[in-house]
């Protein structure tokens, strides 16, 4: 179990720093039935298919996750915790992250997304 759910986040940031259509199938993949992303701009969206649409945007440039936490409150649920410091067209971005993963149907899913600035 360890590192699963650094694997899953950087492949998530990896599929978002190589285009819209890596990104949206990414997340396709990974997000669970009813998910939920909180972001730092207030916004909280809780339908599936617009989380989806939104992680058509432009690519980031580059990224960092900084001291990833795996905890997992038993086999099926589990989250991440991390700073992350990314950059997009010349525009630095940072935060810290957490990530909620719980498995449906035997896989890992992304059930909760919130960015905090820092």
């Amino acid at each position: 179990m360890a590192h699963e759910l650094v694997a899953l986040e950087t492949e998530g940031w990896h599929a978002l720093s190589t285009g819209p259509e890596e990104a949206t199938e990414y997340y396709s993949r990974v997000l669970a039935r009813e998910p939920v992303i909180m972001l730092t701009n207030g916004l909280r969206i809780t339908d599936r298919n617009q989380i989806i649409a939104s992680m058509g945007g432009p690519p980031w440039t580059s990224f960092e996750i900084i001291e990833p936490l795996e905890t997992y409150l038993g086999s099926d649920a589990g989250f991440l915790t991390y700073k992350v410091r990314a950059d997009r067209d010349g525009t630095p971005y940072t935060a810290l992250l957490s990530s909620v993963y719980a498995r449906e149907d035997g896989e890992w899913k992304l059930a909760l997304h919130q960015h905090t600035p820092y």
